[in-house]
């Protein structure tokens, strides 16, 4: 089981850095990133996860442009080794830590290749852990970090090559591990306790050019949160600036309030605004106004076929196409959503993503079903 990264001091626990800590088989380690052209024309989304007590890796990537969403599916048997983030042509190079990342997807049968690489533009931002119990059994724990920056490279599709230049494409990255619901689901008694099945999730990285904002809450289903968390920090055009103790950097909210206007008959914002109130008082009213919704479906979040985690074969890729307005907003696969918004602050304009998730009721919204859609 001794694998590259035993020769380093990076052993957290007694056991090989290839074996987890815990031997819960949801436990995972997760990149997600995307990015977005700020002209609306395209918005594209990756990731990469690794499954070691269920041994499985997957990858996926999608690109939104002209009302289409083109997709790449791909998975494998988990490897031991660490440092190997490759799902078939898939590939995720850590070219620099928290600095430069490569992401390739290489000729193959789908007809969609890309060559992209992301820069970031701030340090680092740890959110506050998700905890999550169902009938007393932990299901979630995870811990998260988002950062903010910008691509370059192309993607093609289908011989169709489309320059992603680092001028006016932005985006965001996280990279999350702990233990979350994923894969093929357990069997068992169900819980003891029934109870309303629900979740209401908001997440919003945005960029003013010269400062980036975070703000991410759980609410249940009164709107009483139950995690909330925002911040304000300095982007950085040269990755090299970025200081490497950021926590300074870091300037969090006191307070911080969000109201949607969902579009109706959907989940899905029509717009949004946030309210960021800092110790001193001074305060953040930022407008959020919606250019393109990419269906997180694609990437795996509720896919029937392609959810993370779930054995495919020691190695299959697969692809598939939606137009986004033929899908149905209320479809359990679909209300899970990243929208490219822009983003304002009086005068100033900036840009980033809303990410909306809420199943069941949610009385400040007015949803009072699994599934209503917005009066």
């Amino acid at each position: 089981m001794i694998t590259r990264f035993d020769d380093f001091c990076i052993h957290q626990t007694v056991e090989p850095i290839c074996q987890p800590a815990t031997s819960d088989r949801n436990f995972y380690d997760r990149y997600w990133m995307n990015g977005f052209d700020i002209g609306g024309n395209f918005m594209f989304e990756m990731g990469l996860a690794l499954y070691p007590n269920r041994r499985v890796m997957d990858a996926h990537f999608g690109i939104l442009v002209d009302g289409v969403q083109h997709l790449f599916h791909a998975s494998r048997r988990a490897p031991r080794d660490r440092s190997e983030l490759a799902v078939g042509p898939l590939c995720l190079e850590i070219l620099q830590p928290l600095r430069t990342l490569r992401v390739t997807l290489a000729p193959n049968e789908t007809g969609i290749e890309c060559d992209l690489y992301f820069t970031a533009r701030t340090v680092p931002e740890e959110e506050p852990q998700s905890v999550l119990h169902d009938d007393g059994r932990l299901i979630m724990h995870t811990s998260r970090f988002t950062q903010m920056g910008r691509w370059h490279g192309h993607v093609t599709i289908n011989g169709r090559r489309i320059t992603v230049d680092g001028s006016s494409t932005l985006g965001a990255r996280d990279k999350s591990w702990g233990i979350r619901p994923v894969g093929e689901p357990e069997g068992g008694a169900p819980p003891s306790q029934a109870r309303e099945p629900r979740v209401y999730w908001v997440w919003s990285p945005l960029d003013f050019g010269d400062f980036c904002t975070q703000f991410n809450t759980f609410e249940d289903a009164d709107g009483k949160p139950t995690q909330l968390a925002a911040c304000r920090m300095p982007a950085y055009d040269d990755p090299e600036l970025i200081p490497e103790d950021g926590a300074n950097a870091i300037h969090a909210m006191a307070t911080a309030r969000h109201r949607i206007d969902w579009m109706p008959g959907t989940r899905r914002a029509r717009r949004a605004e946030l309210d960021l109130v800092d110790a001193s008082g001074e305060s953040l009213h930022i407008d959020l106004t919606p250019m393109l919704t990419f269906y997180v479906s694609g990437v795996g979040y509720q896919h029937p076929e392609w959810g993370h985690g779930m054995w495919k074969g020691e190695e299959v890729i697969a692809t598939e196409s939606w137009r986004v307005d033929e899908l149905n907003p209320l479809d359990f696969r679909h209300v899970h959503v990243h929208q490219l918004v822009r983003a304002t602050i009086g005068d100033r304009v900036g840009y980033g993503t809303l990410e909306t998730l809420s199943f069941g009721r949610h009385a400040p919204s007015g949803f009072k079903s699994f599934l209503d859609g917005a009066a």
